[in-house]
C-alpha cells in the first residue's frame, strides 16, 4: 500500500462532508486507533458509513438515539474482512477524536489520522484487519515521517476516561510486529 496526494491507494473512496482544512498541513505526527460497530456489538452493513456521511437513520435502532446531530468521522475504515474504506483525505482533518488530548497538546484531530477498526473492546479483531492495519500504518509512517512508532496510540489513550477503544482486545504485541515486517 502507499499514500498518493493524501489517499490510499487500494482503498475505497467515499467522500464524508465531516472534515475540515488542519491549521498546519504540514503537521500530521500522530496516528489514533479506534473501534467501531454500529449497532453496538453488530459488524457489516452500512450503518458505520451512514454515521460518517451525516446520513445515518437515527431511528433504524434503539441504540442510534444518541447518535441524532452527531457529525463524526474517520480518516479511514477497515472492515472485518480487511477492506479499507476512507472517508477523509490525510491531509484535512477528520472529526475522530473528539475532546482529546495527547502529552500535553489539546485537539488531537488538528495533528492526528484517525483509523477505525470495525470492531468492540472486547471482540477479537480479525487476522486480516491487523494485516491491512499495519500495512496502513507502513504507508502513513512513509508519507508523514512525523508519525514514529511512538505516536501511535488507542481513542483511550486521547481521552482517557472518555474513550475505552479499541480496548482490551486489541493486541498491541502483534500489531506492532506486523509492522515491523511491512517496513
Amino acid at each position: 500500500m502507499q499514500v498518493c496526494r493524501h489517499r490510499l491507494q487500494g482503498a475505497d473512496y467515499i467522500a464524508s462532508p465531516h472534515f475540515d482544512e488542519r491549521p498546519d498541513a504540514t503537521d500530521i505526527n500522530l496516528l489514533v486507533i479506534h473501534g467501531i460497530s454500529l449497532p453496538a456489538g453488530q459488524f457489516g452493513g452500512q450503518f458505520i458509513t451512514d454515521l460518517f456521511l451525516g446520513e445515518l437513520d437515527c431511528t433504524a435502532h434503539p441504540d442510534f438515539a444518541a447518535l441524532v446531530g452527531l457529525r463524526v468521522s474517520a480518516h479511514c475504515l477497515i472492515r472485518r474482512c480487511g477492506q479499507v474504506i476512507q472517508y477523509v483525505d490525510f491531509h484535512r482533518r477528520a472529526w475522530h477524536a473528539g475532546v482529546s488530548s495527547w502529552q500535553g497538546r489539546e485537539r488531537c484531530n488538528d495533528f492526528a489520522i484517525g483509523i477505525e477498526l470495525e470492531g468492540t473492546d472486547n471482540t477479537p479483531y480479525t487476522d486480516s484487519q491487523y494485516q491491512t492495519l499495519a500495512a496502513v500504518t507502513v504507508a502513513l509512517q512513509h508519507a508523514y515521517p512525523q508519525i514514529s512508532n511512538e505516536r501511535i496510540v488507542g481513542h483511550e489513550d486521547i481521552a482517557p476516561g472518555r474513550k475505552t477503544d479499541p480496548g482490551p482486545a486489541f493486541n498491541w504485541t502483534y500489531y506492532q510486529k506486523l509492522c515491523a515486517t511491512h517496513r
